[in-house]
């Protein structure tokens, strides 16, 4: 019995202009077994080994950093079925099932896992197309209606193949995708950069606030210097820093501060890449501090000053002199946000989109559900507000998805006694898997954490106004910035993909809409 493609598309709120042709994912491919699942049994984390791409990997339709997880030789060379050459695309089968990214270049030689399905088709230019097809409303209502949910929602086999896309003319096709390409290299892009710039804000926090490196490295060229000045005669045993290093003429507070200066050097931009995006690059010696520029220098320099040259004991273990230890709810307010059947709009009324657990995970909210706008100012999250789910995912996140109303199960967390956002933001994320360790250990149907271990997560705070730390914020805002960017850009894209599917929209519209 054959089966009406274009009818099942409109059914799901599809228009197409009448001449494009629907065709099967199955009759794409190169050959019929050219579509596969991944690796089943991966086995342990493989130094050294080949890269897998779980669905954890796949953010947004790609994949921003090569995966952390390897398997071992033996284990790929089991599934060189799934194997990537550098030409397929990627379909979650599982989590956000049809969640679709293209292979690159770069991604040869690793593989997938099970949760993915391997697809080679027969023309790999249809790969960006199909992408973004498969991004439509239509298609997705069309995957979400195939979808087994006995436990969680997962897609199979048989019915990717199954699934019809419309497909225009290669001429069609093509102008259709050089639209949205703009927008998605963007997209790419800024994920990538943020990437990196999370990866070192992470590396700086640790470094600076739970290693205490900068101080540490002070301690040593204190130790050093006493030891080479044991026969010296001290005109006051507790003011070390006003001695001086005769060999090299500069006193000891100098020195240790160069010490500091070196140990946080890789944060610096101007120092590393960082600016830029690109991988930091290695801490200065203290030989290559010389050659930085004078306004470089002076912005170690004013850092390095923050970190006492001291560390004594504390309920945490060694803490720098002069630094408190406080519990997360002391640096911090959280609050919880509502149950909000009660706050439906009504009529025209305006509302709010309202976020969820599980949007929260996509960083974005739709109006599937709505709050009236009248709802009280401290249950509304806006772009830069620090969001902590703390029941079933728990997950910290900076929320970069326009104004929204809180859902109960999750935590606005603003300031308390004044620290900035960053800080309580990095503690709050320090303490996560410990978070989800407590609700693991408590699950039943759904684990969570409760209060009172909010005030067991312990932290370190400094004696100094915490924006002095200029460098560490100045990463976090670029991130903000950058994601607010993206969620503008995935909009315009959402708008446009519909109009330019359906035919009501053409490369010469969109030219002519960017001139006016």
């Amino acid at each position: 019995m054959s089966v009406d493609y274009r009818s099942l598309w409109e059914s799901a709120g599809g228009v197409v202009p009448k001449h494009w042709k629907f065709i099967t994912i199955e009759a794409l491919l190169e050959h019929p077994k050219s579509i596969s699942v991944g690796v089943m049994y991966p086995g342990s984390n493989t130094l050294g080994g080949t890269p897998l791409v779980k669905v954890s990997d796949v953010k947004n339709g790609a994949i921003a950093v090569k995966p952390d997880f390897c398997i071992s030789k033996n284990v790929d060379d089991e599934y060189k079925r799934s194997r990537l050459n550098g030409s397929e695309l990627l379909l979650t089968l599982v989590g956000n099932p049809g969640d679709c990214v293209i292979v690159t270049e770069d991604m040869a030689g690793w593989n997938a896992a099970r949760a993915l399905a391997v697809i080679r088709l027969s023309d790999i230019e249809l790969r960006s197309w199909i992408r973004y097809v498969l991004l439509s409303k239509p298609a997705k209502h069309l995957i979400d209606a195939r979808l087994n949910t006995t436990v969680q929602k997962t897609l199979n086999l048989k019915d990717v193949k199954e699934l019809s896309l419309p497909v225009p003319s290669k001429v069609e096709r093509e102008e259709i995708t050089k639209i949205i390409d703009v927008i998605e290299s963007k997209l790419l892009l800024n994920r990538q950069t943020n990437q990196t710039l999370e990866q070192i804000a992470q590396a700086i926090f640790k470094s600076w606030f739970v290693d205490f490196e900068p101080t540490r490295a002070k301690i040593k060229v204190k130790e050093s210097w006493l030891a080479a000045h044991q026969s010296v005669e001290l005109s006051s045993p507790t003011c070390y820093a006003e001695q001086f290093d005769n060999q090299h003429n500069i006193s000891l507070q100098e020195a240790m501060n160069r010490a500091a200066m070196a140990a946080i050097s890789g944060a610096v931009p101007g120092c590393t890449n960082v600016a830029g995006g690109t991988k930091p690059g290695a801490t200065k010696t203290k030989a290559e501090l010389n050659n930085l520029p004078a306004d470089i220098l002076q912005q170690l320099r004013t850092t390095a000053e923050l970190f006492p040259d001291t560390l004594v004991e504390s309920e945490l273990g060694e803490i720098p002199e002069g630094w408190e230890v406080k519990a997360l709810d002391d640096i911090a307010h959280y609050q919880n946000g509502l149950a909000l059947q009660k706050f439906r709009p009504k009529g025209e009324e305006p509302f709010l989109p309202v976020l969820k657990i599980s949007q929260l995970k996509k960083g974005f909210a739709d109006a599937e559900e709505k709050a009236t706008a009248s709802i009280k100012p401290e249950c509304v999250v806006d772009d830069g507000d620090v969001i902590f789910s703390w029941s079933g995912s728990l997950l910290v996140d900076v929320w970069c998805g326009g104004k929204v109303a809180l859902n109960q199960h999750l935590f606005k967390v603003t300031s308390q006694n004044n620290p900035k956002w960053f800080y309580y933001y990095y503690w709050t994320k320090y303490h996560l898997k410990m978070f989800q360790q407590i609700a693991a250990d408590k699950a039943v149907t759904m684990g969570h954490i409760k209060r009172e271990h909010l005030s067991q997560a312990k932290c370190v705070i400094p004696n100094c106004d915490i924006d002095s730390f200029g460098v560490f914020s100045d990463l976090l805002e670029k991130q903000i910035e950058q994601r607010v960017e993206n969620f503008t850009l995935e909009q315009l894209r959402d708008t446009l993909l519909p109009k330019l599917l359906s035919g009501e929209l053409s490369l010469a519209d969109t030219d002519s809409q960017a001139m006016q």
